[in-house]
């Protein structure tokens, strides 16, 4: 029986005051803001008088009071009164986060953009970020993760460039990366998302902060379960399980050992799961998170399957899909109805089985559908861009080194041999500056290329098209050209750190460029490729990422100005012995019309890349004994009148 997980959500709790206080508060402060006790209210009065302003002070002062609604309403309404902004925010903030325990999301976002406007207008960094921040998990709850990944980067952005960071902005850059994980886990990355929730716990145990710990270990549990390794996510989440039982975090209790029991049933111990998961559900009824009670449900189901108590099962597994759909779960509807599938089918109830299978994968589908996954790619893209100007700044950084020591060994040759030491210093000099040259010109290269095969109006019309597929509903062919579009753009980050590929992985990335520009063409482009068959497309190599801007100028200045049938063909061929020739055919206007066609536009778009393609098979050429030559044809028809453009790339082999 096939298993599925209930994920696991990133929460912020703070269980510091003591059973005896709750109980005076739960008292206290019940019914209307008329029973607010008198002490409290001098309290409030003194506070908003002395109106602390950082993050630490307000929370020394009103932390015991987070999770009462009708002591933060009413400390509200005085803040508000006497124009103390910062304890305004803070207080919206915790009854934001109040909701978002009870699943009541849509508040708890209402109540954290209020905070954020108010912490806007107090210009303080440590409330601003904790609304972005607190808004990001509540999206996330949604699985709105377009719109979380969003806040959690603005909240990052403003924590990091503070020369002077707080505890507080420390806590809150550990959210913002565990957030950017969940993102990865959520994308199936788990490998990163691992990466992110490990740099999160090193930053955590500098700050002592147990909560965080205890919540990232369960992060990092959460992947290696997603990665089927059981044993080593039992082990996170037992030391989740201990920092929890460290600070008495009931919450971050009840979520491990729900975890800990779903593991025992993974691995075929489902009666050992159910000690745990038996006393777990009136738990987490109390907490009364319909999140937690949902999922503590759904996996008792499915352990009481696996041990033949259908009923149970059947009625855990119903009840906890209630309250995920009340509460607009997905992932854990998700689960539910894979779970009632597996319940059918162990029942022999294959119609049955089949339907719930259905249900939940079309629930699926619509959730993938509803996702900006072009966002996900763009911030992927974002990290590696920041990764390879972090290389080029140790490039240059090595550089710098080597021309200090370089000065110390002049000194050194000078009083040895004074003439033949100068000799040999500039000599070297001259040799060092030659390969200084030609490495940054090759970087150089490296980023103008990117930039030209990552041009911003081919994404922005690329996302443009696939976007009216999926506002006509055309769930298919939306789905067919992001795929396209996610591969081009992985290859060309790839391809952008290589120096040479096969002629094959060129060609694929070739068509899958040509396929995402056909869509703004209506299909009407016909191209083929052909590749002779005594050319070993795997073997030989050529510069990686050549043949991208010739395509694109044949159709933007050949083809988008041709009326009726648009077709464009690659040949690849031995030109002779020691060259391959590529020939890039189109059936367009021709140069001479592109030209006056272009001076007559308004927006002139001058072909950058065809320049940095040349320097680079330039480049290319000089590991080889023989050069790289480009020819450009204009193509006639029997009456003489132009029919189109023939480039031709001969590239060395030796």
């Amino acid at each position: 029986m096939p298993n599925y997980r209930i994920p696991y959500t990133n929460k912020r709790h703070n269980y510091s005051f003591t059973l005896l206080f709750v109980i005076v508060l739960l008292c206290a402060f019940h019914g209307t803001t008329q029973e607010i006790p008198e002490d409290f209210k001098e309290k409030v009065e003194t506070l908003v008088t002395i109106a602390p302003k950082s993050y630490k002070e307000i929370d020394a002062e009103l932390k015991l009071i987070k999770r009462d609604t009708n002591a933060l309403n009413y400390f509200i309404k005085i803040a508000s009164q006497n124009n103390y902004l910062e304890g305004e925010s803070y207080a919206i903030n915790q009854l934001g986060r109040s909701y978002r325990y009870a699943s009541n999301l849509d508040k708890s976002i209402e109540a954290h953009f209020r905070a954020l406007a108010i912490a806007e207008k107090a210009d303080n960094n440590e409330l601003r970020v904790l609304s972005l921040n607190w808004l990001g998990v509540s999206y996330r709850r949604k699985d709105a993760i377009k719109t979380a990944i969003d806040y959690h980067q603005k909240a990052l952005d403003i924590s990091e460039a503070l020369e002077v960071k707080s505890v507080h902005i420390k806590r809150s850059i550990n959210v913002a990366l565990n957030s950017i994980g969940n993102l990865y886990q959520t994308l199936g990355q788990y490998d990163l998302a691992i990466i992110q929730f490990k740099r999160a716990l090193e930053l955590e145990r500098e700050l002592n902060n147990k909560l965080g710990l205890a919540i990232n270990n369960q992060n990092i549990g959460d992947c290696y379960e997603l990665k089927e390794n059981l044993e080593v996510a039992l082990e996170y989440y037992r030391k989740s399980l201990a920092y929890n039982e460290d600070i008495n975090n009931n919450y971050g209790r009840v979520i491990c050992k729900n975890s800990i029991a779903r593991i025992y049933t993974k691995q075929g111990m489902p009666n050992a799961a159910l000690v745990i998961f038996e006393p777990l559900k009136e738990q987490a009824l109390k907490i009364g998170d319909n999140f937690i009670t949902s999922s503590v449900l759904i996996n008792t189901g499915d352990a009481q399957t696996a041990i033949g108590k259908y009923g149970l099962a059947k009625k855990n597994i119903e009840h906890g899909l209630r309250l995920a759909e009340e509460s607009n779960m997905p992932a854990l509807i998700i689960a539910a109805k894979r779970f009632l599938a597996n319940l059918a089918e162990s029942k022999a109830n294959y119609k049955e089985a089949l339907k719930q299978h259905k249900e939940a994968e079309n629930y699926e589908n619509e959730i993938i559908n509803q996702r900006n996954l072009n966002y996900m790619n763009e911030m992927i893209l974002r990290y590696d861009s920041e990764k390879k100007n972090s290389e080029i700044i140790s490039l240059a950084q090595e550089a710098e080194l080597s021309k200090i020591r370089l000065r110390k060994n002049q000194t050194t040759i000078l009083v040895a041999a004074l003439t033949l030491g100068l000799i040999g210093t500039m000599l070297f000099i001259m040799y060092r500056k030659y390969h200084s040259d030609n490495e940054k010109k090759v970087l150089s290269l490296e980023q103008n290329m990117l930039r030209s095969q990552m041009n911003p109006h081919f994404l922005f019309n690329s996302l443009n098209s696939i976007k009216l597929y999926i506002i006509n509903n055309d769930k298919k062919n939306a789905v067919h050209y992001l795929n396209k579009f996610s591969k081009l753009v992985r290859r060309i980050l790839e391809g952008s750190s290589l120096k040479e590929i096969s002629i094959s992985e060129e060609l694929e990335t070739a068509e899958l460029y040509l396929n995402i520009e056909n869509i703004r063409f209506s299909e009407e482009i016909k191209f083929k490729i052909d590749v002779a068959k005594d050319i070993d497309a795997e073997q030989v190599k050529i510069p990686s990422l050549v043949l991208q801007p010739f395509l694109e100028n044949a159709i933007w200045h050949g083809l988008s100005s041709k009326e009726g049938e648009k077709r464009i063909w690659l040949n690849v061929y031995n030109y002779d012995s020691y060259h391959i020739a590529i020939d890039i055919i189109d059936n367009g206007v021709g140069r001479n019309a592109s030209e006056k066609i272009k001076e007559s536009r308004v927006l002139k778009r001058k072909s950058v890349g065809i320049d940095i393609t040349t320097e680079r098979l330039a480049n290319f050429s000089k590991d080889y004994q023989n050069d790289f030559e480009v020819t450009i044809e204009d193509l006639t028809n029997d009456s003489g009148q132009p029919s189109g453009t023939k480039i031709i790339l001969k590239i060395p082999t030796i």
